[in-house]
């Protein structure tokens, strides 16, 4: 799946906001997206992807959380 779609799920699973290192952990835990790299999802990463996507997913708080 693709590193937004994880996100999506992760916040939908939670049904709860979430920092980028508990969406990041989550992602790599239950293996939701695999980088080409082979690496591990980092907190960065989900925060780029976070803010590329205004109309899905809003920063409040500390805490990343879905706009829907």
């Amino acid at each position: 799946m693709k590193i937004e779609e994880a996100i999506l799920y992760c916040l939908v699973h939670q049904n709860r906001g979430m920092r980028t290192e508990q969406i990041a952990e989550m992602i790599n835990r239950h293996r939701l997206h695999v980088r080409k790299d082979g690496q591990p999802v980092t907190s960065n990463q989900v925060y780029a992807v976070v803010c590329r996507y205004p109309d899905t997913f809003v920063k409040a708080e500390g805490r990343m959380m879905l706009m829907i």
